[in-house]
């Protein structure tokens, strides 16, 4: 693992930014996995600056998204297909064709997940995973449990993730139980990943992910396994190590 540690997020931003468009650079019909949520918010905004700027081109990337809520309308505020289009897509020259989601609200959920996989191979597999972690160490949807779940699959949301998750809705009432996700296997295929943690709330299951045993009981410590990880933190999620 390729640890690197940074001031603060804005710092974080920048070179997470400057990573993804570098493969799309190296290889410009490359496929980006893309996560949702407060983490790579400046990362994107740091990959349409580069796009405005003419130093990056998008026309020939494939996208696929970790995961999304069930039984959410996907023009909703909270969901991520929404989350996706009004702080990446709609900014930049990503062709609509090429964006991949996760559709929580197919009448065959198990079908859907087996469709996503297939779409994922076709394209050639996911050139660089970008995640973010969860306080108990989820990674996508991914809760601890007693198993690693391999491919996409519909997961029941825990209690913490739910209460980390409410600050998007009015109220915790508000936020769906259920999601769909790529599974671990999904993520451990991906050739390249970087994950971004920020805040003391991370750093317990940044140690867990890098010094910890490996266990489903902190799903994001099955990285310790993969060949290319790069962590980018602030100072606050390296705090343990």
């Amino acid at each position: 693992m390729n640890v690197l540690i940074y001031d603060n997020e804005e710092q974080i931003g920048i070179a997470a930014g400057n990573y993804m468009c570098g493969q799309v650079l190296a290889k410009p019909d490359s496929v980006l996995g893309l996560a949702t949520g407060s983490t790579p918010l400046k990362p994107y905004n740091h990959m349409i600056k580069l796009y405005k700027n003419g130093s990056v081109d998008f026309s020939r990337v494939t996208t696929f998204n970790l995961d999304e809520y069930c039984n959410l309308d996907i023009n909703d505020a909270n969901s991520y297909h929404r989350f996706m289009y009004d702080n990446l897509f709609s900014h930049i020259n990503i062709p609509e064709e090429n964006i991949n989601f996760l559709n929580g609200n197919a009448q065959n959920l198990e079908q859907e997940c087996r469709d996503y996989e297939a779409k994922i191979k076709k394209a050639g597999g996911i050139d660089i995973q970008l995640l973010g972690i969860g306080s108990n160490g989820h990674i996508a949807f991914n809760e601890p449990s007693d198993s690693f779940q391999r491919w996409s699959h519909v997961v029941a949301l825990k209690e913490s993730t739910i209460k980390d998750n409410s600050r998007f809705f009015k109220s915790v009432d508000e936020v769906p139980t259920h999601a769909i996700t790529m599974g671990i296997g999904s993520i451990m295929q991906a050739k390249r990943i970087l994950i971004i943690a920020l805040g003391k709330n991370k750093a317990k299951a940044i140690k867990q992910l890098i010094d910890g045993h490996v266990t489903p009981q902190c799903p994001a410590s099955v990285l310790q396994f993969h060949t290319d990880v790069t962590l980018m933190l602030d100072r606050d999620a390296a705090s343990l190590l």
